[in-house]
């Protein structure tokens, strides 16, 4: 297949190079970009959702820390191919404009489409959740579906008119709500761990032991690879900081920091706030748990009051509201890049001139994130957990496919230097590898009726599994639509090699 350098390719249709397609520049900074990255990652909700599974999976217990820790590798690997992939394009369209560069426009389009809809699915969690939790911290335990239906997509509607009007008060947005998210979860630790120290704890506490980093306490593979399985997903987002790199401040080195720096500041925050939880509560009261809230099981304990509590609540319901917001962010830009590049309807491609923000597609993924949220919760609440289930597919797709990118778009480099085989070409690989294995065993386990919060068989197979894969092939066939419909523009790019000066002028790259 014909290649051609940086250098020499023609960036597209006009209009379709970063930088040149409206969005305000220079409007985010470097701490701006790890608050966007992690706030996108829902730490407080992704904590209280998943830490119990995680604990109770094939008795992982105190060792759940090891999960946290082994699921964080994948991410920084991936994390890398965004850092070195950004640097040759600063596009908003990441995985899609860079997965196109490297692979061509076939697999870019899917991977571009792949993003869309994990954000669309992941919408309708998110306002469920953010719907949820407002009733629990004005003291209504059990809403009815309808109020916390109509209290979700208002979130969604304000989430969205944020994004519209400008990326900075999007930006600043994020700080507040990440702020007050990240300190109620510190709070939270430490009050947890001076009591379990103090003696104060309930019955079953455990103080915490070097012991519970050790991956031999795990006793066999299968349960680091199924706890591995599930705390891998509740890392995803943290690449919305390079979706909006057109819009921050030295775009093609900044985003990719940023990105890193989040992956480090979300493991820290998850094993601290593991440790922190398993010591007071106990792996046993962690791993029983039904309420799928272990933050909500412990907050009252451990504050010693129903409305110091509170607080717990309060960190989950701003990181879905942050996240809920932040997840518009990476679908619209990405419409956006899509659209430049004649790889969506031009409309998606319209930024207005007094906003400086793509008014049009954000609002689109608003109304369709609305209509997708409220047409799961007619039909029952257990498509919404199915579909949500599906997620994780859809993540393990894009992020692997971008590993593979960069490894194949830097091919030319790899061998010039041991820097460059192991941060550009293995670690990419390696991640990617990672993930296409959690892809393949997230369709094993999702194929089995069994494993939906249905129950119910679709064509024999899970729910989850015919949605996931149902939407990918979705992508196949609009691809495959637009392609037939004439679009050579796109359809007729060739994939690229990187130019030798990408490395040169990086820091990264420097002896």
């Amino acid at each position: 297949m014909a290649t051609q350098s940086v250098g020499s390719i023609d960036q597209g249709p006009a209009g379709s190079g970063p930088g040149d397609k409206g969005l305000k520049s220079n409007a985010i900074g470097f701490i701006s970009g790890v608050v966007i990255g992690v706030a996108s990652t829902a730490p407080g909700y992704s904590l209280a959702a998943s830490l119990g599974l995680v604990v109770a999976v094939v008795g992982v217990g105190v060792h759940a820390p090891v999960i946290m820790i082994a699921a964080f590798i994948p991410m920084l690997l991936i994390a890398s191919s965004y850092y070195w992939m950004n640097r040759a394009d600063p596009d908003c369209g990441t995985t899609f404009s860079w997965v196109t560069r490297a692979m061509g426009p076939g697999l870019g389009w899917i991977g571009g489409w792949a993003i869309i809809v994990a954000d669309v699915i992941v919408m309708a969690n998110l306002a469920q959740i953010a719907g949820l939790y407002l009733f629990l911290l004005i003291g209504i335990d059990a809403p009815s579906t309808i109020a916390v239906t109509i209290v979700g997509v208002l979130f969604i509607a304000a989430m969205t008119w944020i994004c519209v009007i400008g990326i900075e008060l999007n930006a600043k947005t994020q700080i507040g709500l990440l702020a007050a998210e990240l300190i109620t979860l510190a709070i939270f630790a430490v009050v947890a761990l001076v009591r379990v120290y103090a003696g104060d704890a309930p019955s079953g506490s455990v103080k915490p032991s070097l012991e519970w980093f050790n991956p031999a306490g795990l006793g066999s593979v299968t349960a680091l690879t199924s706890g591995v399985l599930l705390a891998v997903f509740i890392y995803w987002g943290w690449d919305t900081t390079v979706t909006v790199n057109e819009e921050t401040e030295d775009s093609t080195e900044t985003p990719g920091r940023a990105a890193i720096v989040s992956v480090f500041v979300l493991v820290l925050t998850y094993v601290i706030v593991t440790v922190a939880a398993i010591a007071f509560g106990g792996p046993d009261r962690l791993a029983n748990d039904e309420s799928g809230d272990v933050l909500g099981l412990l907050a009252n304990d451990v504050f010693g009051s129903v409305l110091l509590g509170k607080i717990v609540i309060i960190a989950v319901l701003t990181s879905a509201a942050a996240s809920c917001q932040t997840t518009i962010l990476p679908t619209a830009r990405t419409a956006l890049s899509m659209a430049r590049a004649k790889a969506l309807p031009a409309k998606l491609g319209e930024v207005s001139p007094q906003y400086m923000t793509p008014v049009f597609a954000t609002w689109l993924m608003g109304i369709v994130s609305v209509a997708w949220y409220v047409g799961l919760t007619i039909l029952s609440e257990n498509m919404l957990f199915d579909a949500i289930a599906a997620l994780g597919l859809m993540i393990a797709f894009y992020y692997g496919l971008t590993g593979y990118a960069c490894a194949i778009y830097y091919r030319r480099e790899l061998f010039k230097s041991m820097r460059n085989f192991l941060f550009i070409g293995l670690a990419p690989v390696v991640g990617g590898l990672m993930l296409t294995g959690v892809f393949v065993k997230s369709c094993v386990d999702l194929a089995d009726p069994a494993n939906s919060e249905s129950g119910s068989s679709w064509f024999g197979l899970g729910p989850p599994l015919v949605i996931g894969l149902g939407f990918l092939l979705m992508g196949v066939v609009l691809m495959i639509f637009w392609r037939l419909a004439g679009h050579p523009e796109f359809f007729g790019r060739k994939p690229e090699v990187a130019d030798p000066a990408l490395i040169a002028r990086s820091p990264a790259g420097r002896a």
